[in-house]
């Protein structure tokens, strides 16, 4: 009898175990996460946004809504992406993502390649970079990855030089040489454009050269090379939703055929696709 009650004991406390382990499941799979329909994406002002609306539009033939945000600076659009304001960001080079995420501790990555814009080197005044007076002053970017390219490139074109392992986040305290004594004014990207007639020459990245009706052809003196990787820009999310489906359908919009056409018939070679 005792051995009855304590096999009886036994298997009553399997049945709870089983009951609290399960959860009094029946075994079925828990239901996939719908996929979403639509998403927004953050991007400057200017061609990054107009070929998100490209991309917007060709993506809506597949389903997905995107839901265009623009802003006129470089730090908003990463800080709401990081929030989780946004669920893509277009507008960057990788150098600039991994500068913003040791900077403020965020896990944002690259998801795929936009569009190849090169930095260049713009005035009202001279035709050539060897015409810019002793004494000139030249306005660059004030943000730290972009004020540091733009010292390499006034580098590149003989301009200054830089002391070694300066990198992209180089600062005008880094010039070891400047044989024409310019003076380095840091501005706002956005106020570059504007500083035009007031400077020799400014140090300019292209969304804001086409956003302010500047002409590389006219008032470019100088020009980033093609294959520099910072001319690359990428489409960026926060890492652990970098897998999202629905995010890889929009990436596979902005790189479709359709893209590429608007972006050549728009901006007739200034602006290129940086994907195969």
């Amino acid at each position: 009898m005792k051995k009855k009650l304590i096999l009886a004991s036994l298997a009553a406390f399997a049945a709870a175990a089983c009951i609290a382990g399960c959860g009094g499941s029946s075994g079925s799979a828990p239901a996939a996460k719908p996929e979403k329909t639509e998403i927004t994406v953050g991007a400057t002002a200017g061609p990054h946004a107009e070929v998100v609306e490209a991309a917007a539009k060709e993506a809506e033939k597949n389903g997905l809504k995107v839901n265009v945000k623009e802003f006129s600076d470089y730090i908003t659009p990463d800080q709401a992406l990081e929030d989780g304001e946004l669920d893509l960001a277009v507008y960057q080079h990788k150098p600039f993502l991994d500068n913003f995420n040791q900077q403020e501790g965020a896990h944002l990555t690259a998801i795929g390649n936009a569009i190849l814009m090169r930095m260049g080197i713009y005035s009202n005044t001279v035709k050539d970079v060897k015409d810019i007076p002793d004494g000139g002053v030249i306005s660059i970017p004030n943000d730290p990855t972009n004020e540091g390219r733009g010292l390499q490139l006034l580098q590149q074109a003989g301009l200054i030089k830089l002391r070694d392992g300066a990198g992209n986040t180089a600062t005008p305290a880094d010039i070891t040489d400047n044989p024409k004594h310019l003076e380095f004014r840091e501005l706002e990207a956005a106020q570059l454009p504007r500083s035009l007639d007031d400077v020799d020459a400014s140090v300019i990245t292209m969304n804001y050269v086409m956003s302010a009706g500047l002409s590389p052809k006219d008032q470019g003196i100088f020009l980033e090379a093609k294959d520099n990787p910072l001319a690359v820009m990428i489409i960026a999310a926060r890492e652990k939703d970098k897998d999202d489906p629905a995010y890889a359908k929009f990436v596979k919009a902005y790189q479709s055929d359709s893209v590429k056409q608007f972006i050549a018939e728009k901006y007739k070679g200034t602006i290129e696709p940086a994907w195969d």
